[in-house]
């Protein structure tokens, strides 16, 4: 519970920071009026997150409207210039991990998509997270995804990751279920098993 709790309050304080940007950018010309209603918004999120409550192995936020696609897993909604898009189960725990909107991956794009063979994946503005059937989610990003994406991606001859990028001599590398991509000094290599 404790590390829920550190998990839950750092991704609290990131939202109400995005919040208190976000309020303030308005385009009201009363900036008095402007100012309450952003802070009175931003107030209701930030509690909405802040107060979780657990049953039965889900994790929900009071008034942050979860639902539920299996037993243990919950949607959380994140406020997007596009609007909430929802973020859940394995993909929001990595993504929260990774620092959710404010970490390298940023705002989700769109809501979880199906993959390949009844995997999931989710796009954000700087990578992916897959997530196969069996096994556990992975961010793609950068010039390895594109590496990646060039060789079929989930459906291609490499497969689903099964790590995050690593650093390694002089670059980065992922690996996945059918090999290994590297970038080391600006050269992608693609090492298929």
């Amino acid at each position: 519970m404790h590390h829920f709790a550190r998990r839950t309050a750092g991704f609290t304080a990131v939202l109400a920071a995005a919040g208190l940007v976000l309020a303030g950018c308005g385009g009201d010309d009363n900036k008095d009026n402007g100012a309450k209603t952003g802070m009175a918004s931003m107030t209701g999120m930030v509690t909405s997150i802040a107060s979780p409550t657990t049953t039965a192995g889900m994790t929900t936020h009071t008034g942050a409207s979860p639902t539920t696609t299996g037993a243990a897993e919950a949607t959380t909604k994140i406020a997007t210039p596009a609007g909430e898009i929802a973020v859940s189960g394995a993909i929001y725990d990595k993504y929260v991990q990774l620092g959710g909107p404010t970490g390298p991956l940023g705002a989700p794009l769109q809501a979880e998509e199906d993959a390949p063979d009844e995997g999931h994946y989710q796009d954000f503005t700087g990578g992916t997270i897959y997530e196969p059937k069996e096994g556990e989610a992975h961010v793609v990003w950068g010039e390895i995804r594109k590496a990646w994406e060039d060789n079929g991606g989930a459906q291609g001859q490499l497969g689903y990751p099964i790590s995050d990028e690593k650093d390694i001599p002089g670059g980065k590398q992922s690996d996945f279920t059918g090999g290994t991509i590297t970038w080391v000094n600006g050269t992608i290599t693609v090492t298929p098993k």
